[in-house]
């Protein structure tokens, strides 16, 4: 088994939230996707955001990555902007789908961002194997995407996040195109490498079952415009199994996060 792994934070933010929002507002040629987005995401977390389709879920997330930039409001990550978080190689970031390179096998799609960086081969090789044992794709090394199932593609993709050692870890849908049963498994699978791991998580989904087993918090957005209708913190241990999902505990939370997702229509 791997060791617990503690992430690479800057002595001088770790004071800091992640993530600090602050009536953030992304607009698209006319067409307003976030208005008024405030939340903090604290270290360690592990953030769900969930709404109904085209609330602008992945387009905060993607905001918080650099790939999109607010039109309005501010936005911080680890204490900088999205850019110098970004150039900082300050998160991970984990597709809807699992983007690897046919032609690489598991360990050099693992290894693709290292050698961007210029990291030794020796070290490279390490951290594959590392993270690849943390994912449970240990044995893999050597097999070619298309030789694994989609849940396992998709651990592949999660180690490539995770091999330079990022602070925080954000996902978007990653498991929404998977089988029940193989999301099930991933589900517990993914809440275990948090607890592993330390790292703060920020993770979008449609599924309100997903949301709860995974958070400590889980933020409801309101259709477009999107905006924030609740945070609710998760009353749920810390350890999970995937017979909470049938406590009551389980069963308040799922229940508060539907109420406040048909509250959030009031927006419209």
């Amino acid at each position: 088994m791997s060791e617990i792994i503690t992430p690479s934070i800057p002595e001088a933010v770790t004071g800091l939230p992640a993530v600090v929002a602050r009536e953030l507002r992304i607009e698209f040629k006319g067409t307003v996707a976030l208005e008024s987005v405030s939340l903090d995401i604290q270290r360690g977390d592990f953030v769900s955001f969930i709404g109904p389709s085209g609330c602008g879920k992945t387009t905060l997330l993607r905001a918080i990555a650099d790939l999109v930039q607010p039109t309005g409001g501010s936005l911080k990550v680890n204490g900088v902007s999205p850019r110098e978080a970004r150039q900082a190689r300050a998160y991970g970031y984990v597709f809807q789908a699992p983007a690897l390179y046919a032609w690489r096998n598991v360990e050099r799609n693992v290894t693709l961002p290292l050698e961007i960086m210029g990291v030794a081969k020796a070290e490279r090789q390490a951290r594959a194997a590392k993270y690849l044992e943390l994912v449970g794709l240990c044995g893999f090394a050597k097999k070619f995407p298309w030789q694994l199932s989609g849940g396992m593609q998709q651990r592949a993709s999660i180690a490539r996040a995770l091999s330079f050692e990022p602070s925080l870890l954000l996902m978007d849908e990653p498991f929404g195109a998977l089988d029940e049963i193989t999301r099930d498994g991933l589900n517990l699978h993914l809440h275990q490498l948090w607890e592993r791991t330390g790292l703060t998580c920020g993770f979008v989904t449609h599924s309100i079952d997903e949301a709860v087993f995974l958070s400590t918090r889980i933020v409801v957005m309101s259709p477009r415009p999107g905006r924030v209708v609740e945070v609710i913190e998760s009353e749920l241990p810390r350890e999970r199994t995937l017979d909470l999902r049938d406590s009551e505990a389980f069963t308040r939370v799922a229940h508060r996060v539907r109420e406040a997702l048909r509250a959030g229509h009031s927006y419209d």
